[in-house]
């Protein structure tokens, strides 16, 4: 074992490693391996530090409790085999359209209530089902144009998926950096590879963005619309307004007339046919949600239901994060699809089902309970680390609402080697693939965002909970196929499938509640 991986072996745990097996480096990370032994200690070390700066330098930062931090990037890259890679991509795919027809069928027929699919309470009881969103019909049958399906790889290395993102999911912008600055730091070493690139993200989000617009409308306005600089992803916000080349709107640049979206430039009022929104749906629109929200644009809800306005994200999508929907989805897919899943679930005990609750009230020592409208890492118990008095809290929250509660067995999250301390050690490791959706085609950006957890032992990998990333290496083939549209359902065919502005001094001038609201704007985003 070279200097830098020296210990590493004894430090691994029993969860699968994706750079070594019980014999050596497994093939996809040989020639990594090699790279990175070479260098020396001062060399690397000097690199990771270097790395850490820049991102500080260049405002690649996240909000945690108000103070502005650098997203930990870790040095050494994850590395994807392109078999393995196929297989997520045909999984997140199926995935998507699956969810796509879940929504349009609960928004209209709900032919899965009366089939028995989904009992009808699951969705009524969700807090993100939303009845202002009934009816509304996207112009070219997309809800979900973009999507983050969380996975992790289990202890025999199958890619399993986690959780469901479909309302507003965060971290694209990371993937983008993360490979501008890894492949500076380590040019030799991706130099070796024949890596997949994800440069080209933001012209695919714009393509679809603009396949969205209103019947009719051939050169469509498109926009970015943020809770404010306050927000904790405003980074990601501008970054993806300056690489589209949009405008970068508040609530406060737009306003509804005559059931259309007008937009104030220094030219007059413009009108928007596309909406890519980074606000939660309770702040979107004062008229049908929160009174007081000052993130959104009065009537901008109407404005999508006659037809002149497109909002992606779908308003109501949050109903498809539903934790307690997620335990439904291979049964989904077998509804809409007549497919087996190519991505497994991971086991999962819903609460709200008597004997269910029975089982896991006996073994909360044993298990994670994850609150099922969570984000961001929120509220997760862990049984085997959580002490007496928090399990018994938590017994009492669940007896009390057991609807808002699942149960899922602990799941050791794959490991790949991180720099710590000037050595490499296990930590573990999740993957969000984003998903983009133009109403011929589900893309999936080859890689997406490694999360890792950066102590050691730990398994949430949020970065509201100290966790960090790591650019994430799609290794392609000699000639590397393209991915082949996704149909639409074939059963059930009733159910459908610029440079950013400079904010300027008055961005500055926001009241107390407007800051407070571009802080808990971004609550439904599913947080890095």
């Amino acid at each position: 074992m070279p200097p830098i991986f020296e210990g590493y072996d004894a430090a691994r745990g029993p969860a699968y490693d994706e750079m070594f097996d019980a014999v050596g480096p497994r093939l996809p990370y040989r020639q990594l391996r090699s790279s990175l032994s070479d260098l020396s200690d001062r060399d690397l070390r000097a690199r990771a530090e270097a790395l850490g700066t820049a991102y500080l330098d260049q405002g690649v930062t996240f909000d945690i409790g108000g103070e502005e931090r650098a997203m930990p990037l870790d040095i050494v890259p994850r590395v994807i085999e392109m078999e393995a890679w196929a297989t997520v991509e045909r999984g997140v795919q199926q995935r998507v359209a699956a969810l796509e027809a879940f929504l349009a069928d609960v928004y209209d027929a709900g032919r899965v209530f009366e089939d028995g699919v989904v009992p009808r309470a699951v969705v009524t009881t969700s807090s993100h089902f939303h009845r202002a969103a009934a009816g509304i019909e996207p112009p070219n049958g997309v809800r979900i144009h973009v999507s983050g399906i969380d996975l992790i790889r289990d202890d025999d290395g199958e890619f399993r998926v986690l959780e469901d993102n479909v309302r507003v999911p965060s971290g694209v912008s990371y993937v983008m950096t993360n490979r501008r600055a890894i492949s500076a730091a380590l040019a030799e070493s991706f130099a070796q590879h024949r890596i997949r690139p994800v440069a080209g993200y933001p012209q695919r989000l714009l393509a679809a963005l603009r396949a969205a617009a209103p019947a009719g409308i051939t050169d469509p306005t498109v926009v970015v619309l943020t809770p404010g600089v306050y927000n904790g992803a405003y980074f990601e916000h501008a970054l993806l307004a300056r690489t589209m080349g949009v405008e970068l709107v508040e609530g406060r640049d737009l306003e509804c007339r005559r059931g259309r979206i007008m937009m104030r430039t220094t030219h007059g009022l413009e009108q928007v046919h596309v909406i890519y929104r980074r606000v939660d749906d309770e702040f979107m629109d004062p008229v049908q949600f929160r009174g007081d929200s000052l993130l959104g644009c009065p009537g901008v809800v109407n404005a999508a239901r006659a037809g002149n306005v497109s909002i992606a994200n779908a308003i109501g999508n949050g109903v498809a994060d539903d934790k307690l929907v997620y335990t439904y989805l291979p049964d989904l897919i077998r509804y809409y699809l007549a497919e087996e899943p190519v991505l497994r679930n991971v086991e999962t005990w819903r609460l709200g089902e008597a004997s269910a609750r029975e089982e896991v009230l006996d073994r909360l020592d044993e298990l994670v309970l994850k609150p099922v409208d969570g984000s961001g890492g929120k509220g997760i118990v862990i049984g085997p680390q959580a002490d007496r008095a928090e399990l018994d809290a938590l017994r009492a929250r669940i007896e009390l609402d057991p609807r808002a509660w699942i149960a899922q067995p602990v799941v050791q999250l794959s490991t790949v080697p991180t720099y710590v301390n000037g050595r490499m050690a296990p930590r573990h490791v999740d993957l969000r693939p984003f998903a983009v959706n133009d109403g011929e085609r589900v893309w999936v950006l080859p890689g997406g965002l490694t999360r890792v957890a950066m102590a050691e032992g730990e398994l949430i990998v949020n970065s509201s909970r100290g966790g960090g990333s790591k650019d994430t290496w799609v290794l392609a083939g000699a000639r590397q196929a393209r991915s082949g549209p996704v149909p639409a359902p074939a059963v059930r065919q009733a159910v459908a499938p610029g440079p950013a502005p400079d904010p300027g001094p008055d961005a500055l001038l926001l009241s107390e509640q407007e800051e407070q609201q571009q802080q808990q704007g971004q609550e439904g985003e599913s947080r890095c």
